[in-house]
């Protein structure tokens, strides 16, 4: 266990934590064309509010782990991705201060509603081009990015991208699942199992283009003896998949969202599968981009200090806040 794998975890961590809990707040905006009454639109926003600002600290966590603990990756991976992470950011830009304006200005609230939709569904979309750039390859010469400028815009990207805003769309359903009650939970309930069954084909899309992308994908994915190490992540893609189709047919809260973010855990981890060792595919590793073993030990003691404050008033949070949104509560 080198002090670089323990950073790849780390930053592995806060990937997938912001990939839950901001996912499920941008699935909100995702869901909102299909919520169509004003009031019913008000509680699908009481249900993040006290969080959704919150959930974005794990990006900021992120991105300056990657920029501390792997400079090189940092400053190849970027150049690459410049264009689909400026437009995550615009659209996420757009989604907060819709957020705020809707509230405060009652006159022009259909106007914020839409423009909270098209940031929700900007960042989300672009999230998922910017992975699905990552995974098929960041060409590099001389520990610097030497593709082209639209190297990120490909078929594949394009499909990540739907693949994304589906998946967000089926975690922010489900969440209104768990928050909301009565006619609000059951226009979620079916709204979620149309999410839900995109969200599986989305999956079995990508699982099988994914190793033909590059051969060290293919082998690390139908070469034996690997074949056998790897063949429980499909095994519990389908199980996962019947349990979140049980409940979402039956009246289950809770359930339907946790159901959800195990179909994304094991996702992530067969994106992991597919890329380790390597920070940047398809040939640098983590030891190759890391910054000196100083540099991260110091940053660590950081790390083991705040990560467990981050982790607590998170959880915290979403403790005092937990059960039902009533409909006469507001975000002000």
């Amino acid at each position: 266990m080198s002090i670089e794998l323990i950073w790849a975890i780390i930053l592995s961590f806060a990937i997938f934590a912001y990939v839950i809990l901001d996912g499920f707040d941008l699935g909100i905006g995702i869901n909102y064309p299909f919520i169509k009454s004003k009031w019913e639109r008000d509680l699908a926003m009481n249900s993040v509010a006290p969080i959704w600002d919150g959930n974005e600290t794990w990006l900021i966590l992120g991105g300056g782990g990657l920029f501390a603990a792997f400079p090189l990756a940092y400053s190849i991976v970027l150049p690459a991705l410049y264009a689909p992470l400026t437009a995550m950011l615009i659209g996420l830009i757009l989604r907060g201060v819709a957020f705020e304006f809707r509230w405060k200005n009652k006159q022009q609230k259909n106007i914020w509603d839409q423009a909270f939709i098209i940031g929700s569904y900007t960042a989300s979309f672009f999230q998922g081009v910017a992975l699905g750039a990552f995974i098929q390859g960041v060409p590099y010469a001389d520990r610097a990015y030497s593709g082209m400028w639209w190297d990120w815009l490909s078929p594949f990207s394009i499909l990540t991208g739907l693949a994304v805003v589906i998946g967000y769309g089926l975690l922010g359903s489900t969440w209104l699942i768990y928050k909301t009650e009565n006619r609000t939970k059951r226009n979620m309930q079916i709204l979620a199992r149309r999410f839900f069954i995109t969200t599986l084909v989305m999956i079995i899309i990508v699982s099988l283009w994914t190793p033909y992308l590059h051969p060290e994908y293919f082998d690390k994915w139908f070469s034996f003896p690997r074949i056998l190490y790897v063949l429980p992540v499909p095994l519990l893609v389908f199980i996962g998949s019947i349990m979140c189709f049980r409940s979402l047919y039956k009246n289950h809260d809770l359930q339907p969202f946790l159901w959800s973010i195990f179909l994304f855990l094991l996702s992530f981890i067969g994106l992991m599968i597919s890329i380790f060792p390597n920070i940047v595919p398809p040939s640098l590793d983590i030891w190759q981009a890391a910054a000196p073993e100083k540099s991260l030990k110091f940053l660590l003691v950081g790390v083991v200090i705040f990560l467990p404050i981050i982790i607590g008033y998170t959880s915290f949070t979403y403790w005092i806040f937990r059960g039902k949104t009533q409909n006469n509560e507001n975000y002000h």
